[in-house]
């Protein structure tokens, strides 16, 4: 362990094997960091810190800050940041609410420079938040996702998994899993194909997947029929079930509209 003299580290803070704190970083009372960690500059972790093992939090972030709701009241929350996690310089990650008593990020992310994330956020695994980017609070983001730069959720929407959100996206509608989305408004732009076949799915998976979303986004169904078309005329499979349950748990919130479309109406 190397903790710098001219760093604060409150005696009641759980520090673990081989992590480094480097000068001016602060670290508050009822902290956990795991082992191998290193804690940048000038870095602040405040109460109710989870941080997992082999992360790095760089210069001026701030971990676990206190919730921008008006509704918090001091209620004891926390933050949990997953294994092998970078949070890069001057993102802000506040701690949870009543509602869900914590946020949490995932393992293996990347969360850049300058990114928040608000109060009860839940980030799956390996996702990716290019600089700029916000994710208001009560927002899952699920795993594999990629938010470009300067992209802005608001609360309480649900990203699916391996969606990839372009540059400078107002996100105001919940966004399919396995989509890439775009434009304003937010619109499906067809298929994470390259992701996902990065991430190892087979060309025949994807291609099921095209198939599904051409018949929800392209066959001018309004989102029911085309629900009940999808479990017509598709066999039962992961990635089928998978979309038909992400678009009917967002029914009330409402998904990404389709390219050309005014409206996607359930």
């Amino acid at each position: 362990m190397s903790i710098s003299p001219l760093a604060t580290v409150h005696p009641d803070a759980q520090i673990g094997t081989n992590v480094t704190i480097e000068s001016g970083a602060w670290i508050a009372a009822d902290v956990v960091i795991g082992n191998d960690t290193w804690i940048g500059p000038n870095a602040i972790v405040m109460t109710g810190a989870r941080i997992g093992k082999r992360c790095k939090i760089y210069p001026g972030a701030i971990i676990s800050g206190d919730p921008q709701d008006l509704k918090y009241r001091g209620e004891k929350t926390e933050t949990f940041i997953g294994d092998d996690t970078i949070i890069r310089e001057y993102v802000t990650i506040h701690r949870g609410t009543a509602d869900k008593w914590m946020t949490k990020i995932g393992n293996n992310c990347l969360i850049m420079a300058y990114c928040h994330v608000a109060h009860d956020c839940i980030v799956g695994d390996r996702c990716i938040f290019s600089n700029n980017s916000t994710l208001a609070g009560h927002i899952v983001v699920e795993d594999d996702v990629t938010i470009a730069g300067l992209c802005a959720v608001q609360q309480f929407m649900r990203i699916g998994a391996h969606s990839f959100i372009a540059g400078s996206s107002l996100v105001r509608k919940s966004v399919p899993p396995f989509t890439r989305v775009a434009r304003e408004p937010l619109t499906y732009m067809g298929v994470n194909s390259v992701g996902l076949s990065r991430k190892g799915y087979s060309q025949d998976t994807i291609n099921e997947i095209q198939d599904i979303y051409r018949t929800l986004y392209l066959r001018k169904l309004n989102v029911s029929d085309a629900i009940t078309v999808i479990k017509s005329e598709f066999s039962p499979s992961a990635v089928r079930d998978q979309i038909l349950t992400f678009v009917e748990d967002q029914a009330v919130k409402g998904i990404v509209r389709g390219p050309g479309d005014d409206i996607i109406a359930y």
